[in-house]
């Protein structure tokens, strides 16, 4: 009942297409942009002296697969002869049952290649081989000369944070979803819409061309734009929740999670989890979650862990006006770490939407998740004065004095502007604490700087905002693109970027 060898040769001759003299990848996918993070991936892939596996890891959709294609074209470019890379696909029915050294000897023998011939092998959907670690860890010690380089979904990070079978032998490189700089870079609409301030020291700092031109993409990308593939395909842009529910909720909650974990009720979870994509942006408790849901505190904090090990969403903390955390903190607020799954869900959001507030907050969390470092340090701070509770969306506490160091209050409204009994929460703050810079209010198209009551406080759209933390991470002014040292940006290698 085994399937023939000359079936599998096949189907790796298709898939393989480098090996036929003078070809190249497909011609749509190396069309495709490159993401922000593709240099410093290559740069990490392209690194034979090290005996390692590159494991390319992150949520779903976001481009895995188009990125080892583009680094099999960029092996090409640079002299590798195509019948040196091998890429296979481990979802390929074909090539179910079957070892990943049997791959690796099918493909050597098929092209007789010798032991000690420099050769890249990419594994791309790894998490659908059993014990792929174990397996992967051996190859890279039996085989020196290869470099092998896989992908697969944010479950397959998951079981390899628990197990120590790769210690030593993997390097993990996390591919979050689309930026918004990235975003409007796939559209071809970057150049037409942003101009860079000159001069001046820090971050780079940006205007809008035409906000309202700029709003519309960023309604576009609170709807899709996350994902790589609605961005260039206009079937999928039209309807995403046709082509993306099935890969990014589906497989995840019905099927990834339930494997790693042993959940038994994977419809309570999906339940869950929609009522937190649906809020997102939201204060939450166990208390009244589980009160809500009828599901005990204790499997909805496992099933929040597990959330958020899986790259769906994000918990952020409470800090009191004081910046100090709370010793049992009952709240806590939830975000999707990519705004983008929440119309997937529930379909598109126009701009008068009711929430567009709560969407704008969870798309600028986003552009932070990108720095590994500074989106440890947020929180956001509530407390009460007198009858009033006070509360300022995002707050940055400095991670060596633990002293706020930014302050932002992310609005989807023009009518903010000059409101200072709105924003007394964040003017109480400014006041206690000495901030390394201005405070900040985003706005729906209005950008200037006002004093109210003493603060000086600057007001910039939204999607502005957005762009500039995506575009001071990840594409810095002085060189080539770089995300840090393994994947999203790390503490202290940019600036604050907003």
């Amino acid at each position: 009942m085994d399937i023939p060898v000359r079936e599998i040769q096949r189907r790796l001759g298709a898939d393989n297409p480098w090996w036929r003299a003078g070809a190249g990848i497909d011609s749509e996918e190396a069309a495709w942009p490159r993401r922000a993070y593709f240099p410093h991936f290559c740069r990490l892939a392209l690194e034979v002296g090290v005996r390692r596996a590159v494991v390319l890891i992150g949520p779903r959709r976001v481009g895995k697969t188009v990125m080892l294609k583009h680094l099999v074209q960029r092996l090409l470019d640079d002299g590798v002869g195509g019948t040196e890379i091998l890429y296979a696909s481990l979802d390929t029915p074909l090539y179910s049952g079957r070892g990943l050294e049997s791959m690796v000897r099918l493909f050597m023998d098929s092209h007789e290649h010798g032991s000690d011939r420099q050769l890249w092998i990419l594994f791309d959907e790894v998490q659908y081989h059993k014990d792929w670690e174990v397996h992967l860890k051996s190859l890279v010690d039996s085989y020196p000369r290869i470099r092998f380089i896989a992908s697969g979904s944010a479950a397959a990070a998951l079981r390899m944070k628990s197990r120590e079978s790769g210690a030593g032998r993997f390097t993990e490189f996390l591919l979050p979803p689309l930026t918004f700089a990235e975003y409007l870079n796939f559209a071809g609409r970057e150049e037409e819409l942003i101009v860079q301030r000159q001069g001046g020291a820090g971050p780079a700092r940006f205007l809008a061309r035409d906000i309202d031109a700029l709003n519309t993409e960023f309604l576009n990308y609170l709807n899709y734009g996350g994902f790589p593939e609605a961005v260039m395909n206009e079937a999928v842009r039209v309807d995403p929740s046709r082509f993306l529910r099935q890969d990014i909720i589906d497989k995840v909650l019905l099927k990834d999670l339930p494997s790693l974990y042993g959940i038994s009720d994977t419809q309570e979870l999906n339940r869950f989890f929609n009522v937190l994509a649906f809020n997102t942006g939201d204060e939450v408790g166990l208390e009244a979650l589980s009160k809500h849901s009828g599901i005990a505190k204790q499997r909805l904090g496992e099933y929040l862990e597990y959330l958020e090990a899986a790259f769906l969403i994000r918990r952020v903390h409470r800090i009191d006006a004081g910046a100090l955390r709370m010793k049992r903190a009952r709240t806590f607020k939830v975000y999707l770490t990519n705004p983008s799954v929440r119309a997937a869900l529930f379909g598109f959001v126009r701009g008068d939407d009711a929430a567009m507030g709560n969407l704008a907050e969870t798309a600028v969390w986003g552009q932070w998740l990108h720095d590994t470092g500074i989106s440890q340090s947020l929180h956001y701070a509530r407390w009460r004065v007198g009858r009033q509770d006070l509360e300022v969306d995002i707050v940055s506490l400095d991670p060596r004095t633990q002293k706020p160091r930014f302050a932002i209050e992310i609005k989807w409204s023009d009518a903010i502007v000059g409101q200072g009994k709105e924003l007394r929460g964040l003017k109480e703050l400014a006041e206690r604490h000495e901030l390394a810079r201005l405070p900040l209010v985003t706005t729906r198209t209005r950008s200037e700087q006002l004093e109210l009551d003493g603060i000086t406080i600057d007001f910039v759209p939204v999607a502005l905002h957005c762009y500039t933390i995506g575009r001071n991470l990840l594409r810095p002014k002085f060189g080539e693109t770089d995300a840090g040292t393994h994947g999203a940006v790390r503490h202290g290698e940019r600036s604050e970027g907003a």
